[in-house]
């Protein structure tokens, strides 16, 4: 039944040719055109969905205080003295240049930060240098001096050495138009480039949350730029050498570059947006789209060369391929459908979007690629096949080794797996771009000179309004702030009360002595209100106190932290609020934590897309292969490689982050592909041809096994270019991908045949 729809369906597609070509041209087309509606966006919020638990917190307190997406200027003078009249200059120029960033709201530098003094009985409230040029050496002794002793500059704005400081621009991004950040971007370049043409004695060094956005966007296009065209030259390099035809080549390419404008074309139609994570769909949709096609054109060719005319080799390809093909088109969609399982938005997209370019491949392979090789010009000699040779004594030596092959695989499986627990889980955004991307380069050397962009936000609630001037609170906000400087990890905390005791001293003739917590509810409402009244346009205190005063943020800046680390800094720092400030409400928040969170979910969610795709799977190849027994079987091939591939990883590498979770469910549909097709040809065998056990693996390598080598030789270089990409989520799924389909073509070939061999053996026995 089967084999009369392929035989039909071979006939019609061979006999009707250009009537294929022309409709799937028009479909591929206005397809196509749904590409001028893609938008790329950079914001990393994209990572989380609007129920994500830690998102929501986040932009709550986005809400009650100040934004914290930021542009970070970092100033590395080359003489490492921060405080001569030269760079003090450079940052009051960079400081008033600053406010003209798009979208800027606030600039804190160290020339314009608040310094307050007593004078008589008021306070005065002024930029810490001004005019800097014409400073004496001892204005220049006492603004170092103020700086290295204020806790709300040093090792935020200027190191305890003196040797970098930075100028810190506070961003509010409207949200209507995807150009914003870049135009922040940008305009930030702009800025230090002048700076570093008018003073080359100084390097600038720009970081923050909002170059962090803009790397995702040019990591993105940098990879779609390079990766598909070499992606594209790799494909016509590797088809040429083994296929040796250069109008199947064409085919091709034609085939491919049809799918990807399909499936780009589609996501502009559904008003999906490309993102960091997707950006390497067409490098994927590449490299899967070609599996088809090899099956397809090597049983062709190898017609052809074995003397039969081209529409009767295209017949008996479509009619033997069709099936397998399609089957193994489906466990393949199923295995990045599973990706929906994933906490992270953009791995929906990408899952869905690669799923539906390879079943319009899988259609594309079985219509408009016979078409075209009815339409263009072939010339194959009929000759004597040499390919298959290298197979012939592949399957000698499996079935001469078989016993050996099944145990030692088997160990060696066993042995590999055992290192999966070596890895652990980690997520540092930072090291979401590899060291040539500016951004990275310029954050590791912040965090290694002045502050870092990873952070924890408290939000501290007294309950009623003005509540923020009650000593009661203030102190335990004290408690809070001084315990947080004790701990190992932590770079700075930027705590109001430091603040008020500036203010409580100052309002004591500068009393140093006096340096401490207002005594009253009063005394330190009017210091308060002194305070903001005397503040200049955009320096208030709305990045610390919220409106109503009835709380407050306390940033800590962290070091570099991974996943579960930051996750254990969480726990323990709410744990001592909990324990030692119980009538303190409190919040947490920052995107640091964001990521930490949805890494450690992502691991557990694809956990179960991963069973419940391999439950499908399973079904599928049970009913497909009409052998419950040989179904399940297949499995074992098909599991090991992915295990045996985190082993390895766990052997060199060790880290797994967020994108490595897809990794199982997602190679899971395309290993099962290189199976399906052998276990096809061993049943064909079987079945139709009444071959014994070691004839029919025999048969299955000789009449697939160059196809599986090409096609998985395809996947593993494909899968490798996007290992090359500079974004972390892409490189590491690439190669993580490329290992896993490595592995599974050694266990098809290795392992698999001696299984079947032996499962036979002890049938017969029994």
């Amino acid at each position: 039944m089967k084999d009369a729809f392929s035989q039909r369906f071979a006939d019609y597609v061979v006999t009707h040719p250009w009537r294929i070509f022309l409709l799937s041209i028009v479909v591929i087309m206005f397809t196509a055109s749904g590409a001028r509606f893609l938008e790329f966006t950079n914001d990393y919020r994209v990572f989380f969905s609007e129920d994500n638990p830690e998102l929501k917190a986040f932009e709550a307190m986005q809400d009650i205080y100040t934004k914290t997406d930021n542009v970070l200027f970092v100033v590395e003078p080359e003489n490492g003295d921060v405080f001569s009249k030269k760079t003090l200059d450079v940052i009051e120029q960079l400081t008033d240049q600053s406010w003209q960033i798009p979208y800027s709201t606030r600039v804190d530098s160290i020339t314009n930060f608040q310094h307050t003094i007593a004078q008589d009985d008021d306070l005065q409230v002024s930029d810490l240098v001004e005019n800097a040029l014409e400073s004496t050496d001892n204005e220049l002794a006492y603004v170092r001096y103020v700086a290295l002793n204020e806790p709300l500059l040093v090792n935020r704005l200027v190191s305890q050495q003196a040797h970098v400081t930075g100028v810190n621009i506070t961003i509010q991004l409207p949200g209507k138009t995807l150009t914003e950040v870049p135009e922040v971007a940008n305009f930030a370049r702009q800025i230090a480039a002048e700076i570093e043409a008018t003073h080359p004695e100084h390097k600038i060094h720009i970081t923050g949350l909002a170059m962090m956005n803009n790397a995702f966007g040019e990591s993105s296009q940098n990879d779609m730029q390079t990766l598909v065209p070499i992606m594209f030259l790799t494909i016509i390099v590797v088809l040429g050498v083994l296929l040796r035809s250069v109008s199947a080549v064409l085919g091709v390419v034609i085939m491919i570059s049809s799918t990807i404008m399909f499936a780009m074309g589609g996501m502009g139609w559904l008003d999906w947006k490309l993102t960091a994570a997707t950006a390497g769909i067409p490098t994927i949709l590449m490299t899967m789209a070609v599996a088809d096609t090899v099956h397809l054109l090597v049983t062709f060719l190898h017609n052809m060369r074995s003397g039969e005319t081209r529409i009767e080799a295209m017949k008996d390809s479509l009619r033997i391929n069709l099936q397998p093909i399609f089957i193994t088109s489906i466990t393949t969609a199923i295995g990045f459908l599973s990706m929906n399982f994933s906490d992270v938005p953009p791995f929906h997209d990408l899952g869905n979007v690669v799923a539906i370019g390879v079943m319009f491949a899988f259609v594309l392979s079985v219509t408009l690629l016979p078409a075209l090789m009815m339409i263009l010009p072939i010339r194959v000699k009929a000759t004597k096949q040499k390919d298959g040779h290298a197979m012939m004594r592949l399957s000698d030596f499996v079935i001469a080794n078989q016993k050996l092959l099944l145990w030692g695989m088997g160990l060696l499986g066993i042995a590999i797996i055992s290192f999966v627990p070596q890895n652990r889980l980690d997520d540092q955004f930072v090291e979401y771009f590899d060291e040539t991307v500016d951004f990275r380069q310029a954050t590791e050397f912040s965090n290694d000179n002045l502050a870092g962009i990873y952070t924890l936000q408290y939000s501290l609630n007294q309950g009623e309004s003005g509540g923020v001037s009650d000593p009661a609170f203030l102190q335990s906000v004290e408690s809070f702030s001084q315990w947080l400087r004790t701990q190992d990890e932590v770079m700075h905390v930027q705590s109001i009360t430091d603040t008020f005791k500036r203010l409580n001293k100052n309002m004591h003739n500068d009393d140093p002595a006096q340096y401490r917590l207002p005594e009253s509810r009063e005394l330190a409402a009017q210091y308060l209100l002194l305070y903001e009244l005397s503040l200049p346009y955009g320096l208030d205190l709305n990045d610390q106190i919220d409106i109503d005063k009835a709380q407050t943020r306390i940033n800590i800046t962290l070091t570099n932290l991974h996943t579960e680390e930051m996750l254990a800094m969480e726990n323990r720092v709410s744990s001592w609020l909990s324990e030692n400030e119980q009538q303190v409400n409190f919040t947490v928040a920052s995107p640091n934590l964001m990521f930490a969170h949805i890494g450690k979910r992502n691991v557990s969610s694809m956990l179960i897309g991963t069973i419940i795709a391999l439950i499908i799977i399973s079904f599928i190849l049970v009913i497909a292969l009409r052998s419950t027994r040989i179904g399940l079987i297949s499995l074992a091939p098909n599991l090991i490689p992915a295990g045996m591939a985190f082993g390895l990883w766990g052997m060199t590498v060790g880290m797994v982050g967020m994108s490595l979770s897809v990794v199982a469910g997602m190679t899971l549909g395309i290993v099962v592909d290189d199976t399906v097709h052998f276990l096809s040809k061993y049943l064909r065998a079987r079945r139709e041809k009444g071959l014994d056990a070691e004839q029919a693996v025999s048969y299955a390598f000789n009449t697939v096994g160059i196809a599986l080598w090409v096609t998985s030789l395809v996947l593993v270089l494909g899968f490798f270019v996007l290992g090359q990409s500079h974004f972390a989520l892409n490189a590491d799924l690439g190669a993580m991908a490329a290992i896993t389909i490595a592995v599974a073509l050694i266990m098809d070939f290795l392992f698999l045949p001696p299984l079947l061999m032996n499962l036979e053996e002890n049938k017969h026995a029994q």
